[in-house]
């Protein structure tokens, strides 16, 4: 087994619960079957197709609020507070512990704590689930069969092998390859996010799907937190709080009324999680100030199999 130092927590993955235009969902007319509401990671979709369709889950894809075609190479524009963060962010993981040796055969653990609101059809106000445990063991070569675990009416999911020579992978050895520039990194991001799209809230979004459930290596990581400064309307806030009750600085942007917010420790700059907020009243039916979903990374280890936590 091999530990990951709490400074290498490496930008991680499931994406933080967003909230979305519910308009459709009063239209259905299946019985009051309550529905999960969070955000799957861009890169999981494809792997969590079979978790989605048992416990009825809505992936949710929010557009945002395209600032045109932003290849984003910002060489002219000032630093912002939140680029100059992110570049603190970016130094600290350049700095931090190198991984050690990772054999293809292993998995990578993440363990989590994670809440997000659920619309129950009938009802016009959405609710809080409570926070809750959740597990993922990854295939670091993303050849063998993983595991979805969380203590909540999903249960246990099959995560399938990732084929290989694709983009959207999520595996170590995938996320080794991606480039260590960052303007590199942002073209790769608006490539993939979002089916193409290059829109800057999608890009944002996929910058988060890749702090979540996933292991990267430090100057991967560290050309990632550049490639977010340079998307347009990232935003400091100053005090926020993750599902543990962590509280740290967060990286954020806002779209369609809920602000995601990337949550990282004020004096290490490790990432500790992940929150979406409304700032506004939304017609899904959030109230300003109330959160649509929320995260915490607890553990992040190399193990030898499945179902191995240490």
């Amino acid at each position: 087994m091999t530990e990951l130092p709490e400074r290498d927590l490496p930008p991680g993955r499931h994406r933080v619960l967003k909230e979305h235009l519910m308009s459709e969902i009063g239209n259905e007319k299946s019985a009051a079957t309550a529905r999960k509401v969070w955000r799957r990671p861009a890169f999981m979709g494809p792997l969590l197709a079979g978790a989605v369709a048992a416990s009825m889950v809505i992936a949710l894809a929010v557009s945002g609020q395209s600032s045109g075609d932003s290849d984003g190479d910002g060489a002219d524009r000032p630093p912002t507070e939140a680029a100059a963060l992110l570049e603190d962010i970016a130094l600290a993981a350049e700095h931090s512990e190198q991984l050690g040796d990772i054999r293809d055969d292993q998995f990578v653990y993440i363990e989590s704590r994670v809440g997000y609101v659920r619309y129950v059809m009938g009802e016009k106000r959405p609710h809080f689930d409570p926070v809750h445990k959740r597990e993922v063991w990854l295939s670091v070569d993303g050849t063998r069969q993983g595991l979805l675990r969380e203590d909540n009416d999903n249960g246990e999911s099959p995560l399938d092998a990732q084929p290989a020579g694709i983009e959207r992978n999520t595996s170590y050895r995938h996320l080794q390859t991606l480039p260590t520039d960052p303007d590199g990194m942002l073209k790769w991001l608006h490539r993939v996010s979002e089916n193409g799209k290059s829109e800057d809230q999608s890009t944002f979004t996929l910058v988060g799907d890749l702090l979540g459930e996933s292991l990267m290596p430090p100057d991967v990581s560290a050309a990632l937190y550049r490639a977010a400064a340079k998307i347009p309307g990232v935003e400091v806030v100053e005090d926020t709080v993750d599902a543990a009750g962590r509280r740290g600085v967060g990286v954020a942007r806002e779209s369609d009324g809920v602000r995601e917010e990337l949550i990282f420790d004020k004096r290490t700059k490790a990432y500790l999680g992940e929150r979406g907020v409304a700032v506004r009243d939304t017609v899904a039916g959030l109230r300003k100030g109330e959160v649509a979903g929320t995260r915490a990374i607890m553990k992040r280890v190399v193990v030898d199999r499945v179902r191995q936590t240490s």
